[in-house]
C-alpha cells in the first residue's frame, strides 16, 4: 500500500500493529489524495477547522501542530520550526483503504475501486532503500547544558512555579538523504507500536512509531491515555525483564509523575464532559513494548451534548503528558528553556470519521524529513519533577532516542 500511496502529494497511513484488536476500528488505514483541505492559520485555527468539518461531513485526516497551544493560551510565537508542517492541516481523501480482520475495503470518490486494488496488488511487497541513507545527526544541546536546564527547571518546581514539566531536546541533520518509506518501515520493525503513522504532506514526511494515544471519541465517550513512566526492557533475560517491569510499577517517582498528568487530564475533560462522568478507568497500567515498559493510565468521560468534536480538542490540547502542570506555566517554561520550536513533535496525527468520531496519537518517537531541503530532525525528552535527577533524566531522554538512532545508523 505504501509504495502505491507515495505517488500522491498527500497521504496518511495509520497502523496499530495488532495492539488492542477488540476495540480498534481497523488494523491499518490509508488515506490518499486530496479532495479538499485546510491549513490552519494563526488567529482563527479552531473556528476554521470546525467550519471546514461541518461544510461537507466526510473522512478527515491530518495533524495538529504543537504550536496550536499559542492559539489556546495567547502565547507568543518565539521560534521558527526546523521542519515546518504548519500549525495544522486536514484533508478529505480521494481514496480510503482499510484493513480489518484480513478484509480489505476500498472507498474512492472516483468509484474506480477495482483499478485501485489492481494497482496496489501490482506494487512490490517490499520497500527498497531507493537511495543510500546519508544522515549525520547533531544534538541541539550538549549534555552539560541539558543537565543545567534540568537543574534550573527543578528550581522552578521548588519555588512552586510548576509541579512537573516535560523537557525535550531536538536532534537534527542537514543534507540528509533518506527514503522515507524505507526509513518508516525500519522504524516500525524495530519498534512496532499501536499508534504508528506515516504522514506525507507535499515534500515533508513524518515517520512515527508512537505508543501513545492523545484522545479518542466514540459516540459521546472521550478517552485519553497519557504515558508517564518508562523503563528499558531486557528481552534476553525474562527474570530481569519482569524485575524491571515491577520496578517501574513500584517507582514513587514514576507514579508521582503519572498521577499528576492524570489529574491534569481529568481537569481538562471536566471542562467538556457531563458532570460526574469523568473517571479514571485504569491507573498505573504497565504495558510492554518491544524496547520499553511504559506506565499508562486511562481517563474517560462523556462529552456534553451541545459540544462539537473540535471543542474536545480545544479543551485538552496540547496533551498533558508532553507539557506538565499547570499547563500554561509549563508551556511558557518550555518556550524559555528548549532551544527549538517543537513543530509537529508533541502534536497529534489522526482521523475524524464522517459522524465526528476521532482518534489521535501523540507524535513522539518520530522522524521528520523535508525531502525538498534535505533536512531531518527528531526529538526526545522526559518528565521533570521535584525528585528528578538530572543525569538520569538525560539518560531517559537518550534511551527514547535509541530506536531512532539505530534506524538512521543501521540503514
Amino acid at each position: 500500500m505504501l509504495n502505491w500511496a507515495n505517488q500522491f502529494n498527500i497521504f496518511c497511513f495509520l497502523d496499530n500493529h495488532g495492539y488492542d484488536p477488540t476495540s480498534a476500528a481497523f488494523d491499518c488505514i490509508l488515506a490518499a489524495g486530496c479532495k479538499r483541505a485546510i491549513s490552519l492559520q494563526k488567529g482563527n485555527a479552531f473556528t476554521a477547522l470546525k467550519d471546514f468539518a461541518e461544510l461537507t461531513p466526510g473522512w478527515l485526516f491530518g495533524h495538529l501542530g504543537y504550536g496550536l497551544k499559542n492559539e489556546l493560551e495567547s502565547l507568543p510565537y518565539r521560534q521558527d520550526e526546523f521542519i515546518d508542517f504548519g500549525l495544522g492541516f486536514f484533508f478529505e481523501p480521494e481514496v480510503v483503504v482499510r484493513l480489518q480482520n484480513n478484509e480489505l475495503s476500498i472507498t474512492s470518490s472516483s468509484g474506480n475501486v477495482e483499478i485501485i486494488f489492481s494497482e496496489i496488488e501490482e506494487q512490490s511487497e517490499t520497500i527498497a532503500t531507493g537511495v543510500p541513507i546519508n544522515v549525520t545527526v547533531e544534538a541541539g544541546i550538549s549534555k552539560e547544558k541539558y543537565i543545567d536546564a534540568i537543574n534550573a527547571l527543578r528550581q522552578h518546581i521548588i519555588k512552586g512555579d510548576c509541579y512537573e514539566i516535560n523537557y525535550c531536546q531536538q536532534f537534527s541533520s542537514q543534507n540528509a538523504v533518506i527514503n522515507p518509506l524505507y526509513t518508516y518501515n525500519r522504524l516500525v520493525n524495530l519498534s512496532p507500536n499501536p499508534f504508528a503513522a506515516l504522514y506525507k504532506l507535499e515534500d515533508k514526511y513524518c515517520m512515527c512509531a508512537s505508543p501513545e494515544r492523545y484522545l479518542k471519541k466514540s459516540g459521546r465517550q472521550i478517552i485519553s491515555q497519557p504515558i508517564k513512566g518508562t523503563i528499558k526492557r531486557n528481552n534476553e533475560n525474562t527474570r530481569e525483564d519482569d524485575a524491571n517491569r515491577e520496578q517501574l510499577f513500584s517507582s514513587s517517582k514514576e507514579r508521582s509523575e503519572n498521577v499528576m498528568v492524570v489529574d491534569l487530564v481529568r481537569n481538562d475533560l471536566s471542562k467538556i464532559c457531563k458532570e460526574g462522568t469523568v473517571e479514571v478507568q485504569e491507573l498505573f497500567g504497565i504495558y510492554s513494548f518491544p524496547q520499553l515498559h511504559q506506565m499508562i493510565s486511562t481517563i474517560k468521560g462523556e462529552l456534553a451534548d451541545d459540544l462539537h468534536w473540535t471543542d474536545a480538542i480545544k479543551a485538552t490540547f496540547p496533551m498533558g503528558s508532553m507539557t506538565g502542570a499547570p499547563k500554561k506555566r509549563v508551556m511558557e517554561l518550555i518556550d524559555d528553556y528548549e532551544n527549538n520550536a517543537r513543530g509537529l513533535f508533541s502534536g497529534a496525527i489522526g482521523y475524524v470519521t464522517p459522524n465526528g468520531d476521532f482518534d489521535f496519537n501523540v507524535v513522539i518517537r518520530s522522524i521528520f524529513y523535508d525531502d525538498a531541503n534535505k533536512k531531518l530532525s527528531f526529538s526526545a525528552g522526559a518528565g521533570i519533577t521535584f525528585n528528578s535527577i538530572a543525569q538520569k533524566e538525560y539518560e531517559e531522554s537518550m534511551l527514547k532516542a535509541e530506536a531512532i538512532i539505530e534506524v538512521l545508523n543501521g540503514g
